[in-house]
């Protein structure tokens, strides 16, 4: 497990993510952060996911699973993908930005879960802990770990994760695989404009 961040790293991805999200809806172009500028550890590879909220309510969420680039460039990205790509909403307008909220969620690297059927994958799931992810062939969906806040169990979160991946709530496939990850570390913030 990686070391938690300090409060002042966790504000200084705070103030990447706010000034990412102003910077996509205004400009509708990518913050570009140099990692080098930053502390050590928010130059690791670390996967993230970024969630937006605009009046108590889901506005975007984009990330990734898999650590691909440094942690505090990975917050930026994923910013500006959840205000301009989450294909659920419009790309986030200038007017959108005042109260905007945003929730970044630091991930560990995902393990796949080894299992017979169905039936054993749900056994191994662990409510409350595990973010699981799924893949069949080049489809791919995943839940961070507090979606099972909406669901009554391992069998609700695996039905409701196969229809975010277009599948069949009762799909099912021997070529069907599955990993977890757990959330290290969390930080919150409002766009500062």
């Amino acid at each position: 497990m990686t070391t938690r961040l300090s409060e002042h790293e966790k504000q200084l991805l705070s103030d990447v993510a706010s000034a990412a999200l102003i910077k996509a809806a205004r400009e509708n172009t990518l913050l570009r952060v140099d990692h080098r500028e930053y502390p050590e550890a928010l130059q690791e590879h670390r996967p993230t996911f970024v969630t937006l909220k605009k009046d108590g309510q889901l506005r975007g969420c984009i990330g990734v699973t898999a650590p691909c680039r440094p942690l505090i460039v990975d917050v930026a990205e994923n910013a500006f993908s959840a205000a301009m790509y989450d294909t659920r909403f419009l790309p986030l307008a200038e007017d959108e930005l005042p109260g905007l909220n945003f929730h970044i969620s630091i991930l560990s690297d995902s393990e796949e879960i080894k299992f017979e059927d169905q039936s054993d994958l749900l056994s191994k799931l662990r409510p409350g802990i595990d973010g699981v992810t799924i893949e069949e062939g080049n489809i791919r969906a995943s839940f961070l770990p507090v979606m099972w806040e909406r669901f009554s169990g391992p069998e609700e979160l695996l039905m409701n994760l196969k229809v975010k991946a277009g599948l069949p709530p009762n799909y099912w496939s021997d070529t069907i695989r599955a990993y977890r990850y757990i959330m290290e570390d969390e930080c919150s913030g409002t766009v500062n404009v």
